[in-house]
């Protein structure tokens, strides 16, 4: 497959690891492109709606952008009742309501398993494109959402999850990173990512883009509560496992016990931001997150100098 573009109007496309591709269509105006489907991660089908548009619209806020529109993507089988469906579409439709996005049609196919999400489009100022490299030495690393989604959903299938652990869980995915995003821009991010599925190590990685290493502090790094326990109760899904697999090598976490490094590779699902900013503005920005309602938000670590490793102390 060819990665890269002839086309100068093409900002970002596949020879990059970033969350959306760009595209300027003016001197200043860019559309910004992504799409994002999964199958259920709770029970409740109006929540996994949502969570399906929150991640889905992630990929456009994690650039910097405002979305504007989406389409419907559904796969569903025949034998489920389409009750069901209405009420994921639902839950699609209020979280893009509260998003300001307008959903303009979609595209469903007969499908064994049910499966849905988005396809987004996003507008940005050319030159105010947020991507996922572009940190510099010095500069803190801020996390607007905690971990232990995976978990907590691998949990919630194997029904060792309890109810207020599901309840945080739900809430956290549920959440739109709209709000991290606008006071991100403000604050003046040098660049950020969603935390999804590679876990915060593999997307900080990606971050770092071998130029760079990084410092984490695991104290200061936000966690939802029940999570490492269900690690220790033997909860760990297969694609946070094959997250530690590929990246260990590059982490080094002499403090940590087994179960809390978990947490670091721990694969999410509509997880939170992670911003790399100037030191003097981390308070600015964490101060504009409290107010703006993200209350998990932390400066979790710093950028220095290297060749792509992180290390994590207590």
């Amino acid at each position: 497959m060819k990665t890269t573009s002839d086309d100068a109007a093409l900002l970002v496309g596949l020879d990059t690891p970033d969350d959306a591709a760009v595209y300027q269509v003016a001197p200043d105006l860019a559309v910004v492109q992504t799409v994002d489907f999964f199958t259920p991660v709770v029970d409740d089908a109006y929540a996994w709606g949502r969570i399906a548009a929150a991640n889905a619209l992630s990929d456009v806020y994690a650039m910097g952008a405002r979305p504007v529109t989406a389409l419907n993507l559904v796969g569903w089988p025949r034998s489920l009742d389409f009750a069901l469906l209405g009420r994921v579409l639902d839950g699609a439709g209020d979280a893009c309501e509260e998003a300001g996005v307008s959903i303009v049609g979609g595209h469903s196919v007969d499908d064994p398993e049910p499966k849905f999400g988005l396809s987004v489009t996003g507008l940005v100022h050319p030159q105010r494109v947020v991507r996922k490299t572009g940190g510099r030495v010095g500069q803190r690393l801020v996390l607007t959402k905690p971990l232990g989604i995976g978990i907590i959903s691998s949990a919630i299938k194997d029904g060792a999850a309890g109810a207020d652990v599901v309840r945080r869980a739900t809430e956290v995915m549920s959440a739109l990173n709209r709000p991290a995003a606008e006071a991100m821009v403000t604050a003046g991010a040098a660049a950020a990512t969603d935390v999804t599925g590679f876990g915060l190590v593999g997307h900080l990685l990606q971050m770092l883009d071998g130029t760079l290493s990084a410092r984490l502090s695991f104290s200061t790094i936000p966690l939802i509560d029940g999570a490492v326990e269900l690690v220790r109760a033997g909860i760990y899904p297969g694609g946070s496992r094959r997250n530690r697999d590929a990246h260990s090598p590059f982490v080094d976490a002499p403090p940590l016990d087994e179960a809390q490094a978990a947490l670091l590779f721990d694969s999410q699902t509509s997880g939170g931001l992670l911003i790399a900013i100037d030191a003097d503005e981390v308070d600015a920005l964490l101060r504009r997150l409290k107010e703006a309602g993200v209350d998990d938000a932390a400066d979790i670590g710093e950028l220095t100098d290297g060749d792509g490793r992180i290390q994590v102390g207590a």
